[in-house]
């Protein structure tokens, strides 16, 4: 078992997430979020989808967040980026902070 990964991210946040200055709708995020991971299965790339659309800061960077460990990041970002094959991108998984796509990387 890894103790350490790296990854990239995407995050739509919305009304009341938190950390939020966002104003999209709870609704609004998921449908976007859904539709940057139909444009990633069509070919789009990680890095250019983050720094256009991604919430965090990582974004510019192209949603780099480098390399953690086990307990570096809320359970269930942790759990979908540790399952995650190295090149692999998840689902859609929803955190307090909002809802968020994960490239692992490394």
């Amino acid at each position: 078992m890894t103790d350490q990964v790296r990854a990239s991210h995407i995050l739509l946040m919305y009304a009341g997430s938190e950390r939020s200055s966002a104003t999209r709708s709870k609704e609004d995020a998921l449908a976007g979020i859904e539709d940057l991971k139909s444009q990633l299965n069509g070919g789009a790339e990680f890095a250019d989808l983050a720094s256009n659309y991604s919430d965090c800061q990582s974004g510019s960077q192209g949603g780099d967040l480098g390399s953690f460990g086990r307990g570096a990041m809320v359970p269930e970002f942790e759990t979908a980026a540790f399952a995650l094959e190295v090149g692999g991108v998840s689902d859609v998984i929803e955190t307090a902070f909002g809802y968020h796509l994960i490239h692992r990387t490394g």
